[in-house]
């Protein structure tokens, strides 16, 4: 039986960690998690998606605020019996004490092929930059933000229309998968860990709100590649009439061209339902689902039979 800890915080996490709990051979004595935030209007105090797991396992948790200055954690790795910790998008670094205390060190699912995107939002670039496709490393942690070595990676392709909200559940899926497959092997010492190559590293910050604003004067599918990069969160937008809309789904028409200002509505089809906006290459944005400000997220075939509202052709985002 091997005693391992698991840190971890958002959903992408619950997928490792709950492979990590259907696994006989291993035992999940402790889980470090993000403390309980406020989220929503009534700014209710919620626990993280891997807290949900733990508790509902009877696990023991830890949530420190600053878990480099915490005690209580540097405590418990020195007195139990530690074989591995296991960590997948916890949130904060850590110390060299914790990455060193168990017997075999401690790994990261990391959801990106490093050193390509280190950082916080390797899924939501990956989409972003349009690339075609990406997956999953598992790698021996340093304190060093995703910089240790490679034990092993997996890959995934990005098709046009995959979301970030989708692509996060493939990746965690196929994250746990390779952490239980590969497990073995690190414990029998069967893992060569390969450096990374620090100068084909790239990274991907969490995303700032300037750049959830959508920049007509872009090529159409750069804007496509925005709008289902931040589909569903943070989400992209753009101002009509100083409204924000947000855009969640888009597509390219490739036969369509248009000498129109970036942002003009260049057509209005109630069938097949269409909502055409022009690109700074020329090119034609089909948008297939938007949110007017104040209202819901709806397809285009219902906003444009329920009327549009009162955007008509030639009104222009901004």
């Amino acid at each position: 039986m091997k005693n391992i800890v698991f840190m971890g915080t958002p959903d992408f996490a619950v997928k490792s960690l709950q492979a990590l709990l259907d696994q006989p051979d291993y035992q999940v004595v402790a889980v470090v998690t993000q403390p309980d935030r406020p989220v929503g209007r009534k700014r209710r105090l919620t626990p993280t998606p891997v807290k949900e797991v733990a508790l509902a396992h009877d696990l023991k948790i830890f949530q420190p605020e600053h878990i480099a200055s915490d005690q209580e954690i540097a405590d418990f790795f020195d007195q139990a019996e530690l074989d591995l910790l296991v960590t997948a998008a916890y949130g904060q670094f850590l110390p060299q004490s914790l990455l060193e205390a168990p017997k075999y060190g401690a790994v990261n699912v990391h959801a990106s092929l490093l050193p390509k995107y280190r950082g916080g939002a390797p899924i939501h670039y990956a989409i972003w930059k349009g690339d075609q496709e990406t997956g999953v490393s598992l790698m021996q942690m340093v304190p060093a933000m995703d910089a240790g070595p490679i034990l092993a990676q997996a890959k995934a392709p990005i098709d046009d229309q995959v979301t970030v909200a989708e692509m996060f559940d493939r990746l965690a899926d196929l994250g746990a998968e390779l952490l239980i497959d590969k497990l073995p092997a690190l414990f029998a010492g069967d893992l060569r860990a390969v450096p990374q190559d620090e100068d084909q590293a790239t990274y991907a910050p969490n995303i700032k709100k300037a750049e959830e604003r959508i920049d007509w004067t872009e090529p159409a599918q750069a804007i496509h590649n925005k709008i289902r990069a931040f589909n569903s969160w943070p989400g992209a937008y753009a101002l009509y009439e100083d409204q924000r809309w947000k855009f969640w789904r888009t597509e390219v028409l490739a036969d369509q061209t248009t000498d129109q200002a970036p942002g003009t509505v260049i057509g209005i089809k109630k069938k097949p339902a269409q909502f055409l906006i022009a690109a700074g290459d020329g090119k034609v944005l089909n948008v297939l689902e938007i949110q007017p400000n104040g209202k819901k997220q709806m397809d285009s075939a219902s906003f444009i039979n329920g009327g549009a509202g009162h955007i008509d052709v030639n009104d222009r985002f901004e």
